[in-house]
């Protein structure tokens, strides 16, 4: 890891507030869509990382401490995946529990800032694809379906979609895009 990247302060913050209302960062208003137009939600901001990611300079943070656009690319492109598994365990068990997932280790750990943009832009459009698809084959019976991650705090899969969503919104947001 090269130190340019090394002092993100890890986000420890429990974001399920954005449930509730409007985030003054974003302006994500969580009362203004359905659960059941997340999917096209999501195919559509997939769609717009593909130039973010193919512009020069992609992998150069704005601030040290402050995530690149590929950071956040690969960053978005985890969180679909990770977004799917738990909406998938929420559909196939009762009151799952949700493994913890540290995404500044992640980050790290993946080496998210030496990472392909083109690579990123092509799997974050197909984990985005799956997520979609997943969120827009739920049965209508099911959305009230729960699962919990590791602090106790509860989602149905209609409040982990707007939830999802917010996230991808907020990064937008934080690469100048919002």
């Amino acid at each position: 890891m090269t130190p340019e990247r090394d002092p993100i302060e890890p986000d420890t913050k429990d974001w399920t507030w954005v449930l509730s209302r409007p985030c003054p960062e974003c302006g994500f208003a969580p009362n203004s869509l359905h659960h059941t137009d997340v999917a096209a939600h999501i195919r559509v901001d997939a769609k717009q990382w593909v130039p973010r990611l193919s512009k020069p300079g992609v992998s150069v943070r704005p601030q040290l401490t402050v995530w690149s656009t590929l950071e956040y690319g690969c960053h978005i492109r985890d969180v679909h995946r990770i977004f799917n598994r738990r909406v998938r365990l929420m559909l196939d068990e009762d009151v799952p529990l949700f493994e913890n997932w540290d995404q500044d280790e992640t980050a790290l750990a993946d080496d998210y800032g030496s990472q392909d943009p083109a690579t990123v832009a092509t799997e974050l459009v197909d984990a985005a694809g799956v997520v979609a698809d997943t969120y827009a084959g739920v049965p209508p019976d099911a959305w009230s379906r729960r699962g919990l991650r590791s602090n106790g705090s509860e989602f149905t899969i209609a409040s982990i979609a707007i939830y999802h969503l917010h996230d991808i919104v907020h990064h937008a947001h934080d690469v100048g895009h919002g």
